[in-house]
């Protein structure tokens, strides 16, 4: 069974608000005690925060369904309803959210403690206190509680690490994390041993650094062949990157030179890597042969501007000025890169219309309402109560609902359409009577649908 997931679907659910109470103050000798119902507690979001103790995303891999508490109704003697509790999901650092259905980068998560609201709990529906006025003394009506947010995210983890090591399957670089580092990753002597990125922590002088394995780099990588698709990501977030080259390969066609090569194209079709400062070790050194063949590509590397070190993880030669060359680009790197800020999160609140809404023709005798005010007032309104629908239609009438309609043509008896085409509230549209001329009747009762 898999230990390590770095790419997850999520299903989440914001809970949702409480309900408004519809209540009448009862009192001994005060008949007329009014309303006193509470409002419904709003519901709990569901955030996902970064935690340094996490390190793998396994946990949502075989529970990918997450729902935050339900707000409590509100109850009389204007007593509001407790807020649902709030759901929050440990990250591990260097986590990117995207909107699965689009891809679209929603927040990227580095630092610890930072915080993310994933899904907004709806609100809790107003009480009939709070409903009311003047002209409605007493409300025989409240709203309903809203929805929470429901969202389909993908989670991709980037590891944070300074150093990253590259080559190919089998190159040694598991030996070299575990020979420079208190990390044990598996080590065989067969391709694709490593299937999961491994972290190394390495101490040079007063440098300490970290150091990520990063399997499975291939020809053709960068398209999806091997694991190279899946593990390249793991490259973005190091500062420095290392090639290690097989210096004692027994697979024809292949030396270190054309190994790099190799490696080079991939990193760059994968794009944003080709400013990382470069360092080449060639490993293996311990076998006769393998040494040779450093001996002979060590010249042509290093034409090429690169630092080149020859080691053997196996024997440790040759890892101690490596380590020291590797802690010098690590603080030489931390040193130009600017000064960390907390992550800065980025509210795009929907774009609304100047009035709110938009009334659309659908043909000569419907039409579509769509709006965040019409549609969320839909959402608060209890259908099965004639007060609170003449309350809607209050609210529709001073929003300008009616004279939109009339302004695209629409007849008495027309069929309006109130949200999306499919699971939107429709009604058979009336012309209501202006709010202030009506006459209310009892409590739960409207004359205008008598």
């Amino acid at each position: 069974m898999a230990d390590f997931v770095d790419n997850v679907i999520l299903y989440i659910k914001a809970g949702d608000g409480g309900h408004g109470c519809a209540s009448i103050h009862r009192e001994k000798f005060k008949p007329l005690g009014g309303p006193d119902g509470g409002n419904g507690g709003r519901g709990g979001d569901v955030i996902l925060e970064v935690d340094p103790n996490t390190a793998t995303l396994l946990e949502y891999h075989h529970r990918p369904h997450r729902r935050a508490g339900n707000g409590k109704q509100g109850m009389g003697s204007n007593r509001d309803g407790a807020t649902g509790e709030s759901l929050v999901l440990r990250v591990p650092n260097g986590t990117v959210v995207k909107d699965a259905a689009t891809g679209e980068v929603l927040v990227d998560l580095v630092g610890a403690g930072t915080r993310y609201v994933a899904a907004q709990g709806g609100f809790g529906g107003l009480g009939n206190a709070a409903l009311a006025n003047a002209r409605r003394k007493a409300p025989g009506f409240a709203l309903l509680g809203e929805p929470g947010d429901e969202a389909e995210i993908m989670l991709e983890l980037k590891t944070v690490a300074d150093v990253a090591l590259v080559g190919f399957p089998n190159a040694g670089k598991s030996s070299l994390v575990a020979a420079l580092s208190a990390a044990r990753p598996k080590i065989a002597d067969y391709p694709f041993t490593t299937l999961i990125p491994n972290l190394g922590v390495v101490t040079a002088g007063e440098t300490i650094f970290t150091v990520a394995d990063v399997p499975g780099l291939i020809p053709g990588a960068s398209e999806g062949k091997g694991l190279g698709h899946e593990f390249l990501r793991h490259v973005e977030r190091c500062s420095t990157i290392v090639h290690v080259l097989d210096c004692a390969t027994l697979d024809p066609g292949r030396d270190p030179l054309s190994d790099f090569d190799v490696i080079e194209a991939e990193l760059e079709a994968y794009g944003s890597l080709q400013d990382r400062p470069r360092m080449v070790v060639l490993n293996k050194v311990d076998v006769p042969d393998g040494r040779d063949l450093a001996d002979i590509v060590r010249p042509m590397l290093e034409e090429r501007g690169l630092r080149v070190f020859e080691i053997s993880a196996a024997s440790h030669e040759g890892l101690t000025p490596l380590s020291y060359a590797m802690g010098e680009m690590v603080a030489r790197a931390r040193a130009e890169a600017p000064v960390e800020e907390p992550t800065r999160l980025v509210i795009r609140p929907r774009r609304l219309g100047e009035a709110g809404f938009s009334v659309r023709r659908v043909d000569e005798n419907t039409f579509q309402v769509t709006g965040e005010k019409p549609e969320r007032w839909i959402r608060q309104t209890d259908f099965t109560n004639d007060e609170a629908v003449g309350y809607l239609a209050d609210r529709l009438e001073r929003l300008g609902v009616e004279e939109a309609l009339i302004a695209a043509g629409a007849q008495v008896g027309a069929e309006v359409i109130i949200g999306p085409m499919e699971g939107g509230y429709v009604f058979d549209w009336q012309p209501s009577q202006s709010a202030q001329s009506r006459v209310s009747g009892p409590r739960g009762t409207d004359s205008r649908l008598a």
